[in-house]
């Protein structure tokens, strides 16, 4: 679990101080600090839902979200989270974490950093953008056939592995823009 922490938190941090960084130079306002602070660090850890709904929604006939539940109504959030570390790479057939979310994520965050001035809006879909790629390349990185399964899960047809870079490609640079508009965002 550390692991994974230190895997979501790293980038997110490095995005908060690049930001401020800049922000200092321009003189922002320190709500925009909290706002940003904040957004990030609800956004870098809101798509781990998915993996509750997969226990108590999705996948509820299984042993393990029969643990997942013994251990929420015992109020032990301990064992709820190593039982999430311990399984989480299981989890394939997942809502946030599958490629039409991904675009869905993409056309919501292209209107947000084309249309608002909210801080918080737009450092919570970038926290979302990264979450995700940090994901799709740690399994790119170790198997992707795991990525490729999780990414594609419900659709009838899966890009290619050969693909994959490309996609992963794509999906960064375009993280990458929202990450200078955000860094431009000076409400």
């Amino acid at each position: 679990m550390k692991k994974e922490l230190t895997l979501h938190l790293v980038p997110l941090t490095i995005v908060f101080l690049i930001t401020s960084v800049f922000w200092l130079l321009s003189k922002v306002n320190f709500i925009q600090y909290i706002s940003l602070f904040i957004g990030l660090g609800l956004g870098s850890f809101f798509l781990d839902i998915d993996h509750f709904i997969y226990w108590f929604y999705t996948h509820t006939n299984l042993q393990e979200s029969r643990i997942a539940k013994a251990a929420f109504k015992r109020n032990d959030y301990k064992s709820l989270l190593g039982l999430l570390a311990a399984t989480h790479k299981g989890h394939v057939d997942l809502i946030f974490h599958h490629y039409f979310f991904q675009i869905l994520l993409l056309t919501i965050s292209l209107y947000v950093f084309s249309s608002t001035s909210t801080i918080f809006g737009k450092a919570f879909l970038l926290a979302l953008n990264i979450h995700l790629l940090v994901d799709e390349f740690t399994d790119f990185k170790e198997n992707p056939k795991h990525l490729q399964n999780w990414l594609f899960a419900r659709s009838p047809k899966q890009i290619p592995q050969s693909h994959l870079q490309q996609y992963l490609f794509f999906f960064t640079s375009i993280t990458l823009v929202f990450f200078f508009l955000l860094i431009k965002s000076r409400a």
